[in-house]
């Protein structure tokens, strides 16, 4: 049996298990789909409720993770193959999981490359291409690092934009080619497969953002002021485009409004479950934008606010007395008129229906599983609970084992959770594997010292 252990996803609930792992002695691969580790965390500004800046929390573990002697680390790569089972180390039986891992081409020598920027700065697409990880809201070239503080601090080439992989050609000479000095771009790279062996898998791939197109009459995709929670972390950053300053088409907003519970409690969606971060989260977008733009306006349209974790409620009640205003009451439509962005709702508490005018809604959206999840469910043969996350084996009893041994759940694969929940969920599925692999190791000495007895 071997010692070793697979964790799938490289956010902050994949890191937290393979360090945890990692520093009990045993060696771990972690698996990363993007060029870098840190997921939906380093997209953050602040977290909530202490404000404090999410990438120096995070930043530091990317950076452990990468140096830790018992980590290998395979990002811009992705889980093809699995075959085999845990089975019981204590009588022999199944001889671990056999798994086969694609890296991706980067088109990069990772070994070579120094991170200067210079490919980027010369690309024939420079600020021409989409930049998903400022969530849309900004631009960036066909190659790329996907923000300052990756890890690894590598470029890679988008093979959907960059000129010459889609269509033989950039011109009679490669720019960014003859800009690095230190000759990494390599356009001959293939893809390559991997064989691990390991006796635990850790699936952490993490969450999607509800995709609030989904719902047209909030008007997300129709008005450029309209845009989602994400796309707010990625506004307020200092690394972001804006530099984190709440600018919209080259204007201040001064009216700000939030929409919470979108696709999230909601039957036509068919997400019937609450996110749980979504209300703190959206507390905490007010308080940016009071902190500011000191002399705006801002409303939350709420159901119910859920602040439930610590100090949650007390931060609720800050954001409150800094003059956020909030009203109870489903939002039924958003339409523009002239400049200004009209909310039709509801308020429950006086019993009538309201209009309120905005120069930027922000839509708190819900918290969905991410399109790999059920494709690399398939590959371990696990379930889906009815939420569409995946199935624990026991809610209350065994919250990060699932139905195949061996296999544990960390994070927000299992179900929404906020940064504290998921780093203590990641901490008890390390605590799993390292059970079972401590159990390997002890039942490997045994079958030595029989087999060393039964020589002599």
């Amino acid at each position: 049996m071997t010692h070793s252990a697979l964790v799938i996803g490289g956010g902050i609930a994949g890191i937290q298990t393979a360090l945890d792992i990692a520093d009990a002695g045993f060696h771990v691969y972690l698996v990363e789909k993007e060029p870098s580790v840190g997921g939906r965390m380093s997209q953050l500004d602040k977290t909530f409720p202490t404000l404090d800046c999410s990438a120096c929390i995070l930043t530091p573990k990317m950076v452990d993770v990468s140096r830790h002697p018992n980590i290998d680390l395979l990002t811009y790569s992705e889980v093809a193959h699995v075959r085999g089972n845990a089975g019981d180390p204590a009588t022999g039986s199944g001889q671990g999981f056999h798994v086969t891992v694609k890296k991706k081409p980067r088109y990069v020598d990772i070994t070579k490359c120094t991170g200067c920027g210079s490919c980027a700065e010369a690309c024939r697409f420079k600020g021409k291409v989409v930049d998903t990880f400022n969530a849309e809201m900004g631009k960036r070239s066909a190659i790329y690092v996907p923000f300052p503080q990756a890890v690894p601090l590598k470029y890679t080439v988008d093979p959907t934009q960059c000129i010459y992989l889609t269509r033989g050609v950039c011109g009679k000479t490669f720019l960014c080619k003859d800009a690095c000095k230190a000759g990494a771009i390599d356009f001959t790279q293939k893809e390559e497969f991997v064989d691990l062996d390991v006796s635990a898998v850790v699936v952490a791939t993490g969450f999607d953002p509800f995709n609030a197109k989904l719902k047209p009459e909030l008007g997300y995709g129709i008005y450029p002021n309209v845009i989602n929670s994400l796309q707010f972390e990625r506004l307020s950053s200092a690394s972001g485009p804006t530099s984190g300053k709440i600018i919209l088409n080259g204007k201040e907003p001064k009216e700000v409004a939030f929409i919470q519970c979108v696709g999230s409690r909601d039957e036509t969606t068919g997400n019937l479950y609450c996110s749980r971060v979504c209300c703190m989260i959206t507390a905490k977008h007010a308080h940016l934008v009071r902190d500011k733009i000191h002399d705006s306006k801002v409303t939350v349209f709420y159901a119910d606010i859920r602040a439930f974790g610590k100090g949650f409620e007390e931060f609720y009640d800050r954001v409150r007395e800094e003059g956020v205003n909030y009203r109870r009451g489903y939002v039924s439509e958003i339409y523009k008129r002239g400049e200004k962005l009209v909310i039709r709702s509801e308020d429950t508490l006086i019993g009538k229906p309201i209009e309120t005018t905005a120069d930027l809604v922000v839509l708190s959206t819900g918290l969905v599983p991410r399109p790999e999840t059920n494709p690399v469910a398939k590959l371990m043969g696990l379930t889906n609970s009815a939420d569409g996350f995946l199935a624990e084996a026991h809610p209350k009893m065994r919250p990060v084992d699932t139905v195949i041994e061996g296999v544990y759940l960390a994070g927000c694969v299992q179900g929404p959770k906020d940064i504290p929940d998921t780093v203590a969920h990641a901490k008890a599925a390390a605590s799993a594997a390292i059970v079972r692999l401590r159990r390997n190791e002890q039942c490997a000495v045994v079958s030595d010292q029989f087999a060393l007895s039964t020589v002599h």
